[in-house]
């Protein structure tokens, strides 16, 4: 049940539901592939054969039945959104260390299933984004603009063998998210950011498109109730809030909330990340309080801190605060009056 975004109904199976959510990422994943080339599939295929790998391993090292706990399909889903927050092309021991620290520590050294108090996909990106940086920060440039239009043969060799004769500014840019920081801190007018190739009609281009199609899935989860309508309105509420206030007092250097909702892992984080029903709160009003609290954690550390996107930082604080959101959200016991007799 690690790093996946949904509500274990009786009626379902572990495993059911899991597939459902790698269902609804595919429209996504598609996107972004379409936009930003196949070195998302590559990424996919070593985040998901790492995981599988050491998953079984671990199970085994356990005395643990391997079949059951390897099958429900939990840490497939870990895996997914581990790649799909990581930079594609980078080097393939990039994917492994994020797994490792995703399945290994941020779940068995909990406990395992069910027991992890943090997103494990989110614990493997932030600790890599701090630890190497520099891979964490070459991201796909979008189709049209790249120099270099790389195939997937191209990718696999890029991961495996390194860069050979293609120079990473082929190929690579930085995010929108980190360009307008960077330019705005410089004082370029923020038109002139948004005239930029990279920008779109609201986003980064083609970003815009990618978003949209992890907001299809995520409401096909809630079509098919794997997820309550709680989370994903209060994390984008509470993030479009925040950059709209910002962009309000200093709209020449603060994006507006559409481009924020827009941009980066948004979308993904608050469908599919926020939503992990082992690290958010369970109390419906604790669910609220729990994704706004992400949402404004996210646009302020897109504004004021370090990295260009606080999706994974602000899950994982707003993580902290659970079992304290919790313990002050249940609802009154039925029959009983507020003075709690």
């Amino acid at each position: 049940m690690n790093g996946s975004p949904y509500a274990l109904l009786a009626k379902n199976s572990v495993s059911s539901v899991m597939l459902k959510v790698m269902a609804a990422l595919i429209p996504g994943i598609i996107a972004h592939a379409w936009f930003f080339g196949p070195g998302i599939w590559v990424s996919l295929f070593l985040c998901t054969g790492f995981a599988v790998a050491l998953e079984g391993l671990i199970l085994l090292m356990r005395n643990v039945p391997v079949k059951p706990f390897l099958s429900d399909g939990s840490v497939l889903v870990t895996a997914w959104l581990l790649a799909l927050s990581l930079p594609t092309l980078a080097p393939w021991w990039l994917y492994a260390v994020g797994v490792v620290l995703a399945v290994l520590v941020a779940k068995h050294f909990y406990g395992g299933l069910g027991q992890n108090p943090f997103n494990p996909a989110m614990v493997g990106y932030a600790a890599l984004i701090v630890s190497f940086p520099v891979y964490m920060t070459q991201w796909p440039a979008p189709l049209g603009l790249a120099d270099h239009s790389l195939t997937l043969l191209d990718a696999f060799d890029l991961v495996f063998a390194g860069q050979g004769s293609i120079s990473p500014d082929a190929y690579t840019s930085a995010t929108v998210l980190d360009t307008w920081k960077t330019q705005a801190r410089l004082g370029l007018p923020a038109e002139d950011i948004r005239a930029m190739a990279m920008f779109g009609w609201a986003g980064a281009r083609g970003q815009e498109f990618v978003a949209a199609a992890f907001a299809f899935g995520g409401l096909l989860m809630l079509a098919h109730r794997l997820i309550t309508w709680h989370i994903p309105v209060a994390f984008l509420v509470g993030l479009a809030l925040t950059a709209g206030l910002l962009h309000l007092l200093d709209p020449g250097r603060h994006a507006d909330p559409l481009f924020h909702l827009l941009s980066g892992g948004a979308m993904l984080g608050a469908f599919f990340i926020a939503t992990d029903p082992v690290t958010a709160s369970s109390t419906p009003l604790g669910k609220l309080i729990y994704a706004g609290l992400a949402g404004f954690l996210t646009a302020l550390i897109r504004a004021f801190g370090g990295y260009p996107d606080g999706v994974a930082f602000a899950v994982l604080i707003a993580n902290i605060c659970v079992p304290f959101i919790d313990a002050y959200t249940q609802p009154r016991v039925f029959g009983h009056d507020k003075a709690g007799k």
